[in-house]
């Protein structure tokens, strides 16, 4: 192809386009910019990479512009406004191309969730917190770990309960949710919703704001979702349900919002509706540490920075059981504070006490 006319002269610009334009898949694109300078030149001047992930995550019309490394950044310190348009289309090739290839190839995880941020209401506070909802294990210093609503006559109120995502901008294919059975319970009732919808998208102002009491009742204001799901039925059934979202969604800004819809089941002692979770597991990529946004008030559209042009790399195995391992074995020293510090009524009741005595305990907290 050196010696004659380019292909894509033969074709002519219109063509050529709608051809590049059909491709959808990151790695296509990366072929074609190798293929001449003179491909590469096109695939940048009309920004190609930039539009497949348009098209594979609208919610990436928002950004404003993007950021790279400091180190490349110097570079252009030195370009003529001449080129600077020129260095520019650059950039965003460069970062929406590792960007494409990132939604392809980066490490999928199981443990996509961060922290707990707030639940709409908790029964027993702290006893039945959403934090509990993190635990893999159903039972955690010899107690039921679940999360629980307060109770309500009608059927109809729904719950929520928000989380932080391991990155700002991170890919989710899959939420799993494990509704608790109150096995404590005369009927090991079963405190599942009928069904159960999906919210992405960044907080307005700081976390730390919503810890605050004062806030809880506004808390729905601090968001701003990006994405809303359309609603999955859930099973009354106390195992690790999946629901796969129909495409990939990109989170942008790390908060993840559970709505969970429609109560089914009353609890015996009070003939109240209750829902009550036990585990929630988030599946997807993690786009950190290669790349992490800034939201810009008040437009709301954010700006991608890419730290980082390496692919990350699978954390591995030992390390994340090594991490559990550290985690318990915090649980028990801080168990051990509590009995120094006096703390040690539910604790003894369940430890020393009968069978009996444990069923009353736990079914008072529900």
């Amino acid at each position: 192809m050196g010696s004659g006319l380019d292909f894509l002269s033969y074709l002519g610009y219109d063509m050529s386009v709608k051809i590049f334009t059909c491709l959808d898949d990151p790695s296509d694109i990366a072929r074609v910019s190798c293929v001449s300078r003179s491909w590469r030149d096109f695939v940048i001047a009309n920004g190609l990479a930039k539009h497949l992930c348009l098209r594979k995550f609208p919610q990436l019309s928002r950004v404003d512009h993007v950021v790279e490394p400091a180190s490349m950044a110097k570079s252009l310190l030195a370009v003529g406004s001449s080129n600077i348009e020129w260095e520019t289309l650059k950039k965003e090739h460069r970062t929406f191309a590792f960007l494409g290839r990132g939604f392809m190839s980066f490490p999928e995880e199981e443990k996509c969730i961060s922290e707990a941020i707030i639940a709409s209401s908790t029964d027993h506070f702290p006893q039945e917190r959403i934090d509990n909802t993190l635990e893999k294990n159903d039972t955690v210093g010899g107690r039921a770990s679940y999360w629980s609503s307060k109770g309500y006559s009608n059927p109809a109120v729904p719950e929520t309960l928000t989380y932080k995502l391991v990155a700002d901008l991170c890919v989710v294919t899959e939420i799993r949710i494990k509704p608790f059975r109150a096995y404590f319970q005369w009927g090991l009732p079963i405190y599942s919703a009928k069904s159960v919808r999906f919210r992405m998208g960044h907080l307005k102002t700081y976390i730390d704001d919503l810890m605050d009491e004062s806030c809880l009742n506004s808390v729905g204001n601090k968001f701003v979702w990006t994405y809303t799901s359309q609603e999955f039925p859930m099973a009354q059934e106390d195992c690790l349900q999946s629901f796969k979202l129909p495409e990939p969604v990109l989170c942008i800004g790390g908060i993840l919002q559970i709505e969970l819809q429609g109560r089914v089941q009353t609890q015996q002692m009070d003939g109240l509706f209750y829902i009550c979770v036990a585990h929630v597991q988030v599946v997807g990529r993690p786009l950190s540490p290669a790349f992490g946004v800034e939201i810009l008030e008040p437009s709301e559209n954010f700006v991608l920075k890419a730290f980082s042009y390496t692919q990350p790399q699978p954390e591995p195995r030992e390390t994340s059981q090594e991490a559990e391992r550290l985690r318990r074995r915090l649980l028990s020293i801080q168990q051990i504070l509590n009995i120094l510090r006096g703390n040690v009524v539910d604790l003894v009741e369940h430890e020393w006490e009968d069978e009996d005595g444990d069923e009353e305990s736990d079914e008072e907290l529900l």
